[in-house]
């Protein structure tokens, strides 16, 4: 059995003021020329389907557009949602859709019933799992201990039907310990939303979303995608890509990708402005990319954002890196602050108006409030 694993796709997003809706159109039609050319038995699509929980009239017609068109290519397509998300839209006329083989995640209730699919190897049964926290599983397992995402997915799992004498898929949307992240991505406060790949061992393969970077984690057939384009500078290296992955018999799993290639290349370019402006810099470049844009000059160039846009039309930032702004901090406070948790963020300005660091009681405590704005609880 072939499967096309997608997730993150986020349509409706907007990065440092760009609408992406022209790059995610041509990521949809991407996504159908791969399944044209890999004629899939299943889609996957992995979580965080739109930006917002209350998406644009634009976002919802690309889905639409993907959804019918996979649907026209006789491929059973598996949804859920992501924690940007809304899970009610998500599921929104799901069980109409089943009828055609889309198969939309309902709002978690502790009862996950798996889809079936076969092929020659047997019976292959697909769980959805969607972006779920401690609090939605205490809800509705008020007996169970669950004091950690960890916990809340085991618990989800333990619950479902899994039989171990057939090929299981999972597909959720959680960040599993051990993932590599990046700026783009919203985890939560001091690591506290991981889940430990352990709870997903039931599983051939686990399709996950929530990371943008494509990468497995512990094993190779627990997988993120990540992204069809890139949504951030952190994501700059990245070579996006989709996931195919054939189920043979069980314990048989292979996974290879099938590349994305973007309308604008995210990237960034550094140096004087004067050498960035000469022909000979961006003669043979995409000068249409979108860029972030990192000036050596020790003084600052008037109007400089206006004058490099004659050359580099997509400049999504403009910063200065010399003794000034070094002094300052500024551009290297920048790109550390990326790769910080709030926690650690509200520790280093604590230390610096109290010449002090947080005890240990208080980091727990404020680990406390934090995780419950996140979740949601008073």
């Amino acid at each position: 059995m072939k499967i096309l694993h997608l997730s993150d796709l986020h349509f409706g997003k907007r990065v440092n003021g760009f609408s992406m809706i022209e790059d995610q159109e041509r990521a949809v039609a991407r996504i159908l020329e791969i399944t044209d050319a890999e004629r899939p038995d299943a889609v996957i699509i992995a979580g965080d389907v739109y930006d917002k929980t209350q998406p644009s009239a634009e976002a919802v017609r690309l889905f639409d557009a993907l959804l019918t068109g996979l649907a026209e290519r006789g491929a059973a397509v598996f949804v859920i949602s992501g924690n940007h998300d809304s899970a009610e839209r998500i599921a929104f006329g799901g069980s109409i859709m089943s009828e055609s083989g889309v198969y939309l995640a309902p709002v978690y209730d502790g009862n996950v019933r798996p889809v079936t699919l076969s092929d020659d190897y047997g019976e292959v049964d697909v769980f959805m799992l969607p972006f779920i926290k401690p609090s939605h599983v205490r809800r509705i397992f008020e007996d169970a201990e669950i004091n950690s995402y960890t916990d809340a997915v085991r618990t989800a799992v333990e619950h479902m039907e899994i039989d171990p004498g057939r090929r299981s898929v999972l597909v959720t949307h959680q960040f599993v310990t051990g993932a590599e992240t990046c700026e783009s991505e919203e985890l939560s406060v001091g690591g506290s939303d991981n889940v430990d790949a352990a709870v997903f061992e039931p599983f051939d393969y686990v399709a996950l979303g929530h990371l943008h970077g494509p990468q497995s984690v512990t094993r190779e057939t627990v997988r993120y995608c990540g992204t069809p384009i890139k949504y951030s500078f952190s994501e700059a290296r990245h070579k996006k890509s989709a996931t195919i992955v054939e189920l043979f018999e069980k314990g048989r799993v292979e996974i290879r990708t099938a590349p994305f290639v973007p309308v604008h290349d995210m990237r960034e370019i550094r140096g004087e402005y004067n050498e960035i402006m000469k022909k000979s810099f961006y003669e043979g470049t995409d000068t249409s990319d979108y860029l972030r844009i990192i000036l050596t000059d020790e003084e600052d160039v008037p109007d400089a954002i206006g004058k490099l846009r004659s050359v580099y039309p997509n400049i999504m930032r403009l910063e200065y890196d010399n003794s000034r702004t070094r002094a300052g901090g500024a551009v290297i406070a920048s790109e550390a602050a990326e790769s910080k948790t709030p926690l650690e963020l509200f520790g280093e300005l604590f230390e610096i108006q109290n010449n002090k660091k947080l005890s240990p009681e208080q980091e727990e405590y404020l680990a406390s409030v934090i995780e419950s704005i996140w979740e949601g609880e008073k």
